[in-house]
């Protein structure tokens, strides 16, 4: 039967694996005759599946700004005494009703049982991912768990900014086309067809102009479930088609390439690798352990690759800054700051640096994009709504010209 166990050596490390044994009487003696001092121990199976069960628990909307909020506020309260018990019982009393504080109450209830804070969060992998989780065990290793959460919450609170951000952008230039698109499919369908009977009375020529869209709007009247079709088919198959791993490459492949976008996506790819990567190397977790974290963590399938091969790399005794120099993703700036933070041994801070660097970068590109792409929008489909008022009023104009005592 296997056994989970969490136990300390002579040191006083932690330490948490699991053991075959007939029972766990036998597992605790073989325990022991490793030189560990065994503090929990209990069947495999129950602790997996209470770890399915907690799984369960959805953070809810929100995951990182209730989870930098939640570091901050508990770091405050373990830096000043606090036991992380009493700690968690009063961040779930003033938490409001929902999915995050039934994760905060699950993780006080698994800390009183007994488990470590950093076991108690790994249960909830989609509230506490495999950075937070590590952060927070080097916090319980190292005995400074309010500057490890600290970390953990200007983490969360930075990604959350790159979020809102990228979100911000995107709304106001999307909202426009939105309404714009509306207000064109109302000329087409609704206000045209009027204008088209009036034009039928007069039997007058129409503008070559005038009848496309004339045309255009009759057949979405008579066929308006074929483009409807068309678009929630496209959106279902993009959907489909991004799920899967190879489809989800070629995205991201294409987002790195396309022009004006693809410079950007880089950009915030690097800068959330360089931060992640820094706060961990800070936090004194293990090279190896860190990029391999840093790997699950980043959201382009490409740097991912770049990383799992940045750790084979590293694994046969090459330096980081070397592996990622080969790689056209990583700028030569970013790779020589890299190589001086391995000479000086200072390798977390410098990436923490270039992080905060490229972000500042990142946020003028924002804020200078958003403001050059809505005006462009807004003179486009402007340009496009006035060739069909045109295109509607034209004839009506001519017709005026030509009635008789018009000159």
């Amino acid at each position: 039967m296997k056994y989970k166990y969490r136990a300390f050596d002579a040191r006083g490390t932690a330490s948490v694996g699991t053991i075959e044994a007939a029972d766990e009487r036998e597992a605790s003696d073989r325990l022991r005759e490793k030189g560990l001092f065994v503090s929990e121990l209990h069947v495999a199976e129950v602790a997996k599946a209470a770890a399915a069960a907690s799984r369960g628990l959805h953070p809810g909307k929100g995951r990182l700004k209730n989870l930098a909020i939640f570091t901050r506020q508990l770091s405050v309260l373990v830096g000043a005494g606090t036991p992380v018990i009493d700690a968690l019982s009063a961040l779930e009393k003033q938490a409001p009703e929902g999915a995050w504080r039934k994760v905060i109450a699950d993780v006080r209830r698994r800390v009183e049982e007994g488990e470590s804070f950093a076991e108690a969060a790994s249960a909830h992998p989609r509230a506490f991912d495999a950075v937070a989780q590590s952060l927070i065990a080097a916090g319980e290793a190292s005995g400074a768990m309010d500057v490890m959460l600290k970390r953990l919450a200007a983490l969360a609170r930075r990604r959350q900014h790159v979020r809102s951000s990228v979100i911000g952008a995107l709304v106001y230039p999307v909202l426009l086309i939105t309404v714009s698109l509306c207000v064109i499919i109302v000329l087409l369908t609704s206000v045209l067809p009027r204008f088209s009977e009036m034009f039928d009375s007069l039997d007058a020529p129409l503008p070559a102009s005038t009848e496309v869209l004339m045309t255009l709007g009759e057949w979405l009247r008579a066929h308006w479930y074929v483009p409807l079709g068309f678009a929630a088919g496209g959106v279902a198959l993009g959907v489909a088609v991004v799920r899967t791993p190879s489809g989800r490459r070629k995205l991201d492949a294409v987002l790195l390439h396309v022009p004006l976008i693809g410079p950007i996506a880089r950009s915030f790819s690097t800068a959330q690798i360089a931060r992640m990567l820094g706060t961990l190397l800070e936090s004194k977790v293990p090279l190896l352990e860190a990029l391999a974290l840093t790997r699950q963590a980043a959201g382009n399938s490409l740097y991912r690759d770049l990383l799992e091969h940045t750790e084979d790399r590293v694994t046969q005794g090459d330096a980081v800054s070397r592996t990622l120099a080969t790689s056209s993703l990583i700028t030569p700036s970013v790779c020589e700051a890299i190589r001086s933070g391995e000479a000086s041994g200072n390798i977390g801070p410098v990436l923490t640096h270039v992080a905060e660097f490229i972000d500042e970068d990142n946020d003028v590109v924002i804020r200078s994009l958003s403001s050059l792409v809505e005006p462009v929008i807004l003179i486009g489909l402007g340009a496009v709504v006035a060739v069909v008022a045109i295109s509607m009023f034209l004839p009506m104009f001519d017709l005026a010209a030509s009635a008789p005592g018009a000159h």
